[in-house]
């Protein structure tokens, strides 16, 4: 599994996670799907959205990535609309999996991230041991 350094490890302040420590040996990766996001989401969610877009966004822009450690709940609700599969056939429970951001989409969702004077996020920076590898 590709560890995606750089990345953040969650939305600051929070405990939404976005990446994870190390891949399922047991089970095998979660699958992605299409989650629905409902008009009533808490703030909080929507913000971890926003948050998960921006670092994808500043991580690899138009340009297809793998899956790897990013964390397949907090892609499942951004996949299908604003990150879609960049190859096909797609395995959605494959670590190696490549999508891409559908950037006019993305823009449509979350205009504050790709704002001209939208600000630099600031993360935490959290270093992963390298004990799965």
């Amino acid at each position: 599994m590709l560890k995606h350094r750089g990345f953040p490890g969650r939305l600051p302040g929070t405990d939404f996670q976005f990446t994870i420590r190390r891949a399922n040996k047991k089970d095998g990766p979660a699958k992605l799907i299409k989650r629905e996001r409902y008009r009533d989401r808490k703030h909080a969610d929507v913000k971890a959205d926003k948050g998960f877009m921006a670092a994808l966004w500043r991580c690899f822009g138009e340009e297809p990535f793998e899956r790897g450690n990013l964390d397949a709940g907090r892609l499942s609700w951004l996949f299908g609309r604003e990150v879609i599969p960049a190859e096909d056939p797609f395995d959605p429970e494959s670590y190696d999996a490549l999508l891409k951001i559908d950037l006019k989409k993305a823009q449509i969702s979350f205009p504050e991230v790709f704002a001209a004077d939208a600000a630099e996020p600031e993360w935490e920076d959290e270093e992963w041991e390298d004990d799965d590898e």
